[in-house]
C-alpha cells in the first residue's frame, strides 16, 4: 500500500518535529524559572493540555477515515 518513498517522507517529518519538540521544552523552563508569581506557569501548563489534545485529534481523524475507507469497501463488495 505504502511505498519506500512514503515511509521515508513520515519519517523525515517525524524526525524534525521531535527536535523542535525538545528546543521547546528548555525555553518553557527558562521562562518558568524566571517567573516570580507562578502566572506563566499556570499559562504554559494550558498551552501543554492544548498541544496534548492535537495527537488524539489527529488519531480520532484519522480512525474515521479508515472506518469510512473500509465501510466503503465492504459496501462496493456486497
Amino acid at each position: 500500500m505504502f511505498t519506500k518513498k512514503t515511509y521515508y517522507l513520515f519519517s523525515i517529518f517525524f524526525v524534525l518535529f521531535s527536535i523542535e519538540g525538545f528546543a521547546q521544552c528548555a525555553m518553557c523552563r527558562a521562562a518558568l524559572e524566571t517567573e516570580e508569581t507562578g502566572n506563566q506557569a499556570a499559562a504554559v501548563n494550558d498551552g501543554i493540555v492544548y498541544l496534548m489534545a492535537f495527537p488524539y485529534l489527529l488519531l480520532l481523524v484519522g480512525g474515521i477515515v479508515i472506518y469510512r475507507i473500509m465501510k466503503g469497501k465492504k459496501k462496493n463488495k456486497a
